[in-house]
């Protein structure tokens, strides 16, 4: 057994998660949906009414809130699309505060928050990660760019390094997500999540399991950025090329592979990976918003649409609970969405 998978994240990790970001990210509810055709209860998990419209502030904000003041005084880097970017910079600007560290506006306290990102990545998801207060530096659509580009610049200047995903204090973060699902629903059946890196499905899978391990977990992705399914399937982690992945419209799915924690974490507690088109990606989000009054961006909606379109894939189930991962969703695109003909 490796020494990633001997490290899978304990309950009790979870739980002093759970304690740590209490300040910072807030207990987001559990909506019914009536989906029509659906059979079952279905709930969804309103993860885009986080302060930042989306999950990643759990795990943002666990993994800097143990960051030593010295560490906090160096300033902060990660490498995002978006959603990520926003947690670390949101949680940054929090815990800098506490610790009276400057700012890198004269307007505001806080840590200084690096954010280095795709030149593809949403302008809503650009603009609301600089309004927190962060440095944005751009470089090409690949994942493999933002990383190498962060390396860079901690070797230049000494950042610390907040990963999007792949890091056990990441998944004990998101998975307080998964915690907060069982404690609203304890006799849940099934429970599906976004994955891209496999921050959340890993640790939400963790959470679900170890708290009641009859449940079904099983994540959800895009076809067009299948790479995770590929990976469950060939019990290996396969990587995808960025000008696979970038096809799809849920931006923050476009990782192309999953990190090395995250897919111990999903080998381990992770029943099952549907994909889903995005026209159905596109349904989704309409039924959410006619059914749950949620405006989910489509990462976002992936859940819900494997209950609509692919209950065949799926076990039998009383009731199931779909994460709602962000709701970061261009207002043009949206109405795109919304007004599209069905037929």
């Amino acid at each position: 057994m490796s020494a990633i998978s001997e490290s899978l994240v304990s309950l009790d990790t979870i739980r002093a998660a759970a304690t740590r970001i209490a300040g910072i990210a807030i207990k987001t509810p559990l909506l019914r949906a009536p989906f029509a055709g659906v059979a079952g209860d279905v709930w969804l998990k309103a993860e885009s009414l986080q302060p930042i419209g989306a999950f990643k502030i759990r795990g943002a904000a666990n993994k800097i809130l143990q960051l030593t003041p010295e560490e906090i005084a160096r300033g902060v880097i990660t490498y995002s699309s978006g959603n990520h970017a926003q947690g670390v910079a949101y949680a940054a600007r929090a815990v800098g505060a506490k610790y009276g560290v400057p700012g890198d506006r004269s307007s505001s306290t806080g840590c200084k928050a690096v954010i280095v990102m795709p030149s593809n990545a949403p302008a809503i998801k650009r603009a609301a990660t600089l309004a927190l207060g962060a440095e944005v530096v751009d470089v090409g659509v690949a994942s493999s760019e933002r990383l190498a580009k962060a390396e860079e610049l901690v070797r230049q200047h000494g950042y610390v390094v907040i990963p999007p995903y792949d890091d056990e204090q990441i998944i004990a973060g998101q998975a307080t997500c998964g915690l907060e699902i069982v404690e609203s629903l304890p006799d849940v059946d099934l429970v599906l999540a976004p994955v891209s890196g496999g921050g959340l499905l890993s640790g939400v899978a963790a959470a679900v399991k170890q708290l009641r391990p009859q449940a079904r977990v099983y994540g959800v992705e895009p076809e067009l950025a299948g790479d995770t399914a590929e990976s469950f399937r060939a019990g290996r982690i396969v990587e995808w090329p960025a000008e696979l992945t970038s096809r799809t419209l849920a931006d923050g799915l476009r990782t192309q592979s999953v990190g090395r924690r995250n897919f111990a974490h999903i080998q381990a507690f992770v029943d099952g990976i549907v994909t889903v088109t995005e026209a159905e990606i596109r349904a989704a989000m309409r039924a959410i918003v006619a059914t749950a009054r949620l405006v989910p961006e489509p990462s976002g909606a992936v859940a819900a649409a494997a209950l609509l379109f692919h209950a065949a894939e799926l076990p039998q189930y009383r009731k199931a609970a779909a994460v709602v991962s962000g709701g970061n969703v261009a207002p043009g695109l949206l109405a795109e969405v919304l007004t599209e003909a069905t037929a």
